[in-house]
């Protein structure tokens, strides 16, 4: 049998500083929806660089849930971390938080333009692991 361990926000901040591919959920006029995304972890916020398109508009000034995580199917273990905050467009931003971070490299994997970044604002990172049971 297993076992969820909860993870420190130290750890989860460590796993989101080491991951770079995570899941964005907005709300829309018909729901909820979860994109994938890249990231980068920076300054306590989570950056994201994408298209501009319907997560952009969807997320800007809006409540926003942030996934990563890593799962073993045969092992039957894994973790995951979760942040909730607020997210921000900060594509066109002058401040100088937002131009640093539009200097990170963000490698996107999908071929289309990514031009645009959103910055989340966490107000909760939460984690766990699932675990074989220790006997």
């Amino acid at each position: 049998m297993a076992e969820f361990i909860d993870l420190s926000r130290d750890e989860c901040v460590e796993l989101l500083a080491r991951n770079h591919f995570g899941r964005i959920g907005v709300r829309e006029s018909h729901g909820v929806a979860i994109y994938p995304v890249n990231y980068a972890w920076t300054d306590g916020h989570v950056a994201i660089r994408t298209g501009r398109d319907r997560k952009v508009n969807e997320a800007a000034q809006s409540e926003v849930a942030f996934e990563i995580d890593q799962v073993d199917e045969p092992g039957r273990t894994g973790w995951s971390v979760l942040v909730t905050g607020v997210g921000y467009e900060v594509t066109d931003s002058i401040d100088e938080a937002s131009e640093e971070m539009r200097a990170l490299p963000v490698d996107t994997w999908a071929p289309a333009t990514k031009e645009s970044w959103l910055r989340i604002e966490p107000r909760s990172i939460t984690g766990r692991r699932v675990q074989p049971e220790r006997m």
